[in-house]
Formats: C-alpha cells, sequence, structure tokens
C-alpha cells in the first residue's frame, strides 16, 4: 500500500494554476474545455491593440481566465426558478443578446422542459412577472461570489472589479448596477467582448464571431474594444492560434506570473473547495470537512506535516469535477435513474482530468480519480481493487463516505456518528480500508464531536447499516 505524494512540492506559476482550474468553471457554464482559457487569448489580444502594459495584461488575463469564478453559487437557485439543468441553461444563456423577442423565446424553451405542464406553466408565469428581479438576483449572486473568491485567492482589486461587472452592458442595460460607458471597469469590458467572441466562434467560426461581436457593438460592447476585436483578429495568426492546440496560446517561456508557493497553494485549494460546495446546498462546506476527516486520519496514521499538508489540498478538490453535474440530478431529492449514475459518476474522471493539467497537483489527481474505487474493485470509474488503490485514496474515500453519512442529503436526513461508522464497519476490507476506519475512530475520539454535527462520545458504540446507493456516486 504506497503512498502516491512525493515529498516536495513542483513550482508552478499562478496562470498555469489558475488556467487549468478555470476548466471546471468551464464545466459548470456548459462550456467546451478551454472556454476561459481562449476568452482570456482573446482579451489579452484586445489590451495589446489598446497599448495596455505587461502588468495591466497579466491582471487581464486572470480577470477573464477566472471571470466565471462565482458560477457555482446561483447554479440551486436557477435549478429551482427555472425547472431548468443548470449546466444547459448556462450554455445556452450564453448566446442570448437581450432584445424583449430573444428572451422571451429563452424563457420558454428554456424552463420547466421535463415538469408537468401546470407546473411549468406556473414557473413561466412567476418568471415573466418576476423577471426583472429574478435576473438580478441570479446575477448579483454570481458577481459578488465571484468577486469575493478573487480578493482571497489575492489578485488585485481591479480583477476583483473586473470580475464583479462582467454582466454590465455599455449601454447601462446590463447588470447588477446597471453602469454605463466608461464607468464599467476596463476589464469588464473587454472580458464580456471576450467571452461572446469565444462563444460563437465555437459555435459558427470566425466570421460567426466577428458578426456577433459588431452587432452588440455601442450596446452591449464599447465600439472601441470591439475596434480594437476586429483590428486583433485581422493580423496574421490570430485565428489560426486560437484554433490550435490550448497550450500554445500563452507559450510557458512567455509568462510573467509569479511562482505559487506552498501557502498560496494552500490558499487556492481552499477557495476552489467553496467554489465546489456552493454548487449545492447539501454540499456547504463537505470539502473542507473530508480534508478535516483526512487529516484526522492521516494524524493516527503517523503522516508527516507536509505529507498531511498535501492531502488535505487533494481533500479539498477532490469533488471539483462535480462542477459539471447538473443540480437537477445533485440536489434530486428521489432515486437517480442509472442515466443520472452515470452522469454523478463522471464527476470523478473529471476531478482527475483537471487535476493532472497543474504540476503542482498532477499528484492529486490520483486521489480526486479514484475517491469512489473499492478494494473489491466494484467502485469507479476504473474497478480498481486492493494495492491498486493508493493509502491517500483510502483516507479521502473513508473521509467522503462518513461525511456524506452525517450530513444533510436531498434525499435523507443525517445520520448519527454511530450509524455512519456502523455502516462503515460493514463496509471494511470490502468497500474501505479497516485501518482507515480504524484512524478515523481514533481521531474522532480526540475532537470535541459536535464541531461534525452530530451526537456525543457516546455515538462512537457500533450500530447497524448498509453503504446506501448515493453515497456510492
Amino acid at each position: 500500500m504506497l503512498s502516491i505524494l512525493p515529498p516536495s512540492t513542483p513550482s508552478v506559476r499562478l496562470s498555469e494554476l489558475v488556467g487549468a482550474l478555470s476548466h471546471a468553471l468551464d464545466m459548470t457554464e456548459g462550456q467546451p474545455a478551454g472556454h476561459c482559457v481562449r476568452a482570456a487569448f482573446i482579451g489579452t489580444r484586445v489590451g495589446l491593440e489598446i497599448g495596455l502594459d505587461a502588468a495591466a495584461l497579466q491582471d487581464l488575463r486572470h480577470t477573464i481566465t477566472l471571470k466565471d469564478l462565482g458560477c457555482s453559487s446561483n447554479a440551486a437557485r436557477l435549478c429551482q426558478l427555472y425547472l431548468a439543468d443548470d449546466v444547459a441553461f448556462k450554455r445556452a444563456f450564453k448566446r442570448l443578446d437581450d432584445g424583449l423577442p430573444q428572451v422571451l423565446r429563452f424563457v420558454i424553451e428554456q424552463t420547466g422542459l421535463t415538469a408537468g405542464l401546470a407546473e411549468r406553466f406556473r414557473a413561466i408565469a412567476h418568471i415573466f412577472r418576476n423577471g426583472g428581479d429574478i435576473a438580478q438576483e441570479l446575477i448579483e449572486t454570481r458577481c459578488d461570489r465571484g468577486a469575493a473568491i478573487a480578493r482571497r485567492l489575492r489578485f488585485s482589486e481591479p480583477v476583483a472589479l473586473g470580475i464583479h461587472a462582467l454582466d454590465e452592458h455599455w449601454d447601462g442595460q446590463g447588470r447588477p448596477f446597471g453602469r454605463a460607458g466608461e464607468a464599467i471597469p476596463l476589464y469588464a469590458r473587454i472580458a464580456l467582448l471576450s467571452q461572446v467572441a469565444d462563444v460563437f466562434h465555437r459555435g459558427g467560426g470566425r466570421s460567426a464571431a466577428l458578426a456577433e461581436v459588431t452587432a452588440r457593438s455601442g450596446r452591449w460592447f464599447d465600439p472601441a474594444l470591439v475596434r480594437a476585436f476586429e483590428a486583433a483578429a485581422s493580423r496574421v495568426g490570430f485565428w489560426s492560434q486560437l484554433e490550435g492546440p490550448e497550450a500554445a496560446l500563452f507559450p510557458p517561456e512567455e509568462d510573467l506570473s509569479a511562482l505559487v508557493d506552498d501557502a498560496y497553494l494552500d490558499d487556492i485549494a481552499e477557495a476552489f473547495s467553496e467554489v465546489v460546495d456552493s454548487k449545492s446546498p447539501f454540499t456547504s462546506g463537505h470539502c473542507k470537512r473530508v480534508a478535516l476527516f483526512s487529516d484526522l486520519i492521516g494524524e493516527a496514521l503517523g503522516f508527516s506535516p507536509e505529507q498531511r499538508r498535501k492531502m488535505k489540498r487533494a481533500a479539498l478538490l477532490h469533488d471539483i469535477g462535480k462542477l459539471g453535474v447538473s443540480n437537477t440530478i445533485l440536489d434530486k431529492p428521489g432515486a437517480l435513474t442509472d442515466e443520472e449514475f452515470a452522469q454523478v459518476r463522471l464527476h470523478a474522471s473529471h476531478s482527475e482530468t483537471i487535476l493532472s493539467q497543474i504540476t503542482a497537483f498532477a499528484e492529486l489527481a490520483e486521489i480526486g480519480g479514484g475517491h469512489h474505487e473499492r478494494l473489491d474493485g466494484k467502485g469507479y470509474p476504473r474497478g480498481l481493487k486492493g494495492d491498486e488503490i493508493g493509502l491517500e485514496t483510502r483516507i479521502v474515500t473513508v473521509a467522503d463516505i462518513f461525511d456524506a453519512l452525517t450530513a444533510e442529503r436531498p434525499y435523507r436526513a443525517a445520520m448519527p456518528i454511530s450509524q455512519a461508522l456502523a455502516i462503515l464497519d460493514k463496509e471494511t476490507g470490502t468497500a474501505v480500508d479497516p485501518l482507515c476506519v480504524a484512524a478515523l475512530k481514533q481521531g474522532l475520539a480526540r475532537i470535541d464531536l459536535s464541531l461534525v454535527g452530530a451526537g456525543a462520545a457516546a455515538e462512537l458504540k457500533a450500530g447497524q447499516g448498509a453503504l446506501p446507493a448515493r453515497i456510492v456516486a
């Protein structure tokens, strides 16, 4: 049972790190992988045309790469209001103009498609009556949250303000403040233009991107920036580079962003865990609690402080792939269909794909991808068994199951600690590692159990139970 965590953290530049993590934001917005990075390429080329210096271009790149930081925070509310798959809804919304006919058609086409007729009618009527307030709520939640996380990640105030004002329009008809013209921060003006350009380029090619940006000039977009985009787009190599490999958009040798130290890596992992946990009210704090329980297990097993630090990052980011799962599935109160189970189970592979792109987090990718594997080989996504599953992965698996059992879920109430531990005991040797379960009990015995939201020390006595199907997902 070998450890997979290396003794030291390889160096990584900030732009590389946020670029790779932005793939998780692409998923929750329903965009093709690399959307944020491609939009950042477009935006920095616009920035070059208007004469921004190197420092400003770096801030602009970060603004656009992280423009969707707050996107997960309104997903559950969006599903509730529109009775819609939030991922598909957001994908379609990114192509929407603000003309009344288009908005009306969009609402009718996107609301309550799988709901009953009466329920769908009520939802559409509610949106038509309160559409302005609803849009304001959803966008304000997203913008406030995104800017707050950007500040926590130590980005400059211009970056935070650019993220906060992403949905403002040049003509003052945007949100959340209805700012107009140059009252809108420059980075926000460029970010919105770049976002639309990439969405339409991916959907319809070069001519579609140019046509859509031009059509919104003076309404959504600053006309001067539209001209700058047109100039950048006319330069040799612009489109071919945009359509080429993502890695070629920002060559590593040209990256002037700072190297990230261990303390900053910790902060970034924690911030993105909040993005993940914000996706559903039922997973609020989940990743942080899994990190806590994983640390308790690691300490009981004699892990070094450095090993525990890296495993905490792995635990914080183990579910990052869930950003690509619709809240109609995550928050469903009833049993999942086979198709819905399949969608949920993709999150482990998504987590591994995202983390494996980051030099400093590559060693954590195996944990993100394997935390639903079982010792008996009946887990997913690879069906690994026995010693094919690393020790750190086994630890996070036990911590993940324990938190899921002791937390409120849409399909059941939180379990007492005694019942959760009894379930783990029953699954010991088949699904989970007995050494890790024993270490969890040892760790729990040394902390105030009120911190995990259930019972007292007496609950550590054995109970009865079996692993619920939804926990496996």
